[in-house]
Order: C-alpha cells, then structure tokens, then sequence
C-alpha cells in the first residue's frame, strides 16, 4: 500500500493504492491543511503501508512543510520510506501526450514545467520546473494541453512515487 499527501497547492490530496485499491481524498482548504490533514487522512491510516508519498511542491512554504512532516512522521511511526514528486507531475499526470502545467507564482509569474505522459505516468520531462513570466510560460504552453492551477491527484501521485519517486527529494516554495 503507498499513501500519497499533497499540501503544496490550496487543495488537500491524500491517496491510497494497493493491489486492488486506488482510493484519493481533495479539499480545497486554502490554508488550512495543517487544521484538515489528520481528520482526511485518517482512514487511509487504518492501512499496513509499504511506501509513502509527498508532493514536494512548487508550492506555499507551509503548505509544503506541513505535508512533509505529517509524510515523514507517519513513515517514521510505520517504518517505512518517504518518497518525493514534484507537485506539477502529479498534476500532469492527469493529463495524457505533451502536457503543461503551471501553478500561480504571483504578480503575473507562473512555476511551470511541460511533460511528455502517458497512461497517468510522466515519461518524459521535457522541461524542469521554473519560475516564469505568464506570457513566456504561455508561448511555450502552445500545441501542449495546459493545466493551469489544478489540484493534483491523489492516487497519480503515489503511483508516480512508486514509479519515479525519489528518496534524496528537497521541498520547492513558489
């Protein structure tokens, strides 16, 4: 079983999957993960779990830290490892083919990246997270399928952790 969290964004993500489970939870709570997480997580931890997965951000300075230290003290308790993926690939993921995906960096900027998936898992990284002017970010969306400020998803984040997840992962901020 790999539990996913993602508190990077203003939506609240947690995710199962297993053998014959794929379950996921999204709130949009703004700022209020910290407040929300243990009460959505809850019956994802009733669960024997092998992995952990967090969203690493782009994302608020502690919309990411509170997610990473709920991951990585659940992992400690289980003993089992965390592993990180960015939060724009678990948002491409939703997507399929050439996708861009951006998160509002304030003042007309946008963190973005563009990804090659296919079947819910990114196979390619066609461009690195950045931080860009919307209009520059834009000019490079073309002929791609723009995800723009969407939650990412819960169930496509544990299955890219397990697929892609890192173990040396570093939290991003917008």
């Amino acid at each position: 079983m790999i539990l996913s969290i993602e508190t990077a964004t203003p939506f609240l993500v947690v995710g199962l999957v297993g053998q014959s489970v794929a379950d996921e939870r999204v709130e949009r709570v703004e700022r209020a993960h910290a407040e929300r997480l243990p009460a959505i997580a809850e019956d994802f931890l009733r669960r024997d779990l092998d992995l952990v997965v967090i969203g690493t951000g782009p994302g608020s300075y502690t919309g990411v830290r509170v997610g990473a230290s709920y991951a990585l003290g659940v992992a400690r308790a289980r003993g089992v490892t965390v592993k990180g993926v960015s939060t724009l690939e678990a948002i491409a993921a939703k997507g399929e083919g050439p996708v861009a995906v951006s998160l509002d960096a304030r003042k007309d900027f946008v963190y973005g990246a563009r990804y090659e998936v296919a079947n819910g898992i990114v196979t390619r990284v066609i461009d690195e997270p950045a931080k860009l002017s919307l209009a520059e970010f834009e000019a490079r969306a073309k002929g791609f399928s723009w995800l723009r400020d969407e939650a990412p998803g819960g169930v496509a984040l544990a299955r890219l952790g397990e697929a892609r997840g890192r173990t040396d992962w570093a939290l991003s901020y917008l």
